[in-house]
């Protein structure tokens, strides 16, 4: 059971939610909806190219950290449901600090998987109009969705379960129509090249690629900590670990397969990170609609996440103001629709940046904020699990389970140095850490004056 002898030490009343309306399979759909995007669809293009077919186990080990995390946060949420899910039980565990740090790290990284969303989108939408600079499509997409805010949609949450189908159906799709090319059933200008046989076919990259290509295979897992957040939302908040495994096993099980056919169909060097890897394992099979067809999906799936998480980090930097952790002038709200419009104006700065870098480094950025972004929602997943070492209680093996799930996090975080392209991402993640963990001191002294109330979320 979760310790929470640190909160009865503060005196503090949680926020706490005890209504909800989502059904088990429902969360496992959102799960699915925020977890496949744009990182996955052409981000495994970047990982295929740095390790070769080894990217398969990859996947595999960063599902197994992944569950891991998913089981703890599971946990700490149904022993203790609270609407701060993984940031609370950090200030639990560790203090006002963890907490302030935990929120803005993720909002931070939501920030940065925006930028990875945006760019990748203008890449796919370069696949019908090459000559198109690449900003332009940066900027178009980025306006559209700040309109689609701006507009107050109402409902718009509801139709996150339509995205999380078209997203899981356009791999589906693949799917059917790479084993029909496996099997002969398709023909197409050359043959599959087959699985690898030997060491050196399936890795590729050697040792330092597949270490290099964990941070790839986490970033698609990225999305797990859904789970936690809309756990209150659940009618039966127990039911959180059910939607999780649920949503784990699908998401592992579309994973790995279309990843198999895909090396399998096509030689390694084929692939490339201006493409889905989906779409290049099927270029020689004359399929004219499929391309067309896969590519519409993923931008339309794609920009339905990053509109939805422009929506939450608006709301999250409002949460913060108004818990003291960020200025009260982010919790200002227009009438007009009760629009949020300074926190809006923040997060659509981070949407600017992201264009006019994508501007300067067109040919590299998509790498770069990728890596960070994936870096950034790693750290938080550390302190998910070492939260959980310090408030649940568990048995040996349990927590030999954990330092696993820590070893996994730490081996994709710091493979990030080993290749050249990737790199930059990491030290402009420790940048990010840095700013916040120098914010969280000036913020000490207010946080230690007499009679301040530390508030949580």
């Amino acid at each position: 059971m979760v310790n929470t002898s640190n909160n009865q030490k503060s005196g503090n009343k949680n926020k706490q939610s005890t209504t909800g309306n989502l059904a088990w399979w429902q969360l496992s759909l959102i799960g699915i909806g925020c977890t496949i995007g744009t990182g996955y669809f052409l981000g495994s293009s970047i990982g295929i190219s740095v390790t070769g077919p080894s990217i398969v186990f990859s996947f595999l080990l960063a599902a197994l950290g992944t569950y891991i995390v998913f089981n703890v946060l599971a946990k700490m949420t149904a022993a203790d449901p609270q609407d701060g899910s993984f940031c609370y039980y950090a200030g639990q565990a560790f203090g006002k600090w963890a907490e302030f740090s935990c929120g803005w790290n993720y909002w931070c990284s939501n920030i940065l998987i925006m930028g990875s969303q945006l760019t990748a989108l203008a890449i796919l939408s370069q696949f019908w109009f090459k000559d198109v600079p690449l900003w332009v499509f940066a900027a178009g997409y980025a306006i559209l969705s700040i309109l689609v805010v701006i507009s107050g949609t109402n409902g718009f949450d509801k139709f996150e379960n339509l995205f999380a189908i078209i997203k899981f159906s356009a791999i589906l799709m693949f799917i059917i129509l790479g084993c029909a090319a496996l099997f002969g059933w398709i023909k197409g200008d050359s043959n599959p090249t087959g699985l690898p046989t030997s060491t050196g076919e399936i890795f590729a990259g050697g040792w330092k690629g597949f270490w290099a290509s964990l941070i790839y295979a986490f970033y698609a897992f990225g999305g797990v900590e859904v789970i936690g957040i809309m756990a209150m939302q659940l009618k039966k908040k127990e039911d959180a670990p059910k939607s999780g495994k649920v949503m784990l096993i699908a998401l592992t099980f579309v994973y790995i397969l279309s990843l198999v056919l895909a090396v399998t169909l096509v030689a390694t060097d084929a692939f490339h990170a201006e493409e889905s890897p989906f779409v290049t394992a099927l270029n020689e099979y004359n399929l004219a609609f499929f391309p067309h067809v896969f590519n519409g999906a993923i931008i339309i799936a794609g920009f339905s996440a990053m509109t939805a998480a422009l929506y939450g980090v608006t709301n999250l930097l409002v949460t913060l103001s108004e818990d003291g952790d960020a200025p009260k002038f982010f919790s200002k709200k227009l009438k007009f629709k009760e629009l949020p419009l300074p926190s809006l104006a923040l997060a659509s700065i981070g949407l600017l940046a992201s264009i006019i870098t994508a501007l300067l480094l067109p040919g590299k950025i998509y790498e770069y904020i990728t890596t960070a972004a994936g870096i950034l929602v790693l750290y938080n997943w550390f302190f998910i699990i070492i939260s959980a070492l310090r408030l649940l209680e568990q048995t040996f093996m349990k927590k030999a389970f954990s330092f696993i799930g820590l070893l996994l996090i730490v081996a994709a975080i710091t493979g990030t140095l080993f290749e050249k392209a990737v790199r930059p991402g990491f030290f402009v993640s420790i940048l990010f850490l840095v700013i916040i963990l120098a914010i969280c001191l000036i913020m000490k002294k207010k946080w230690n004056k007499p009679g301040h109330k530390i508030r949580y979320y």
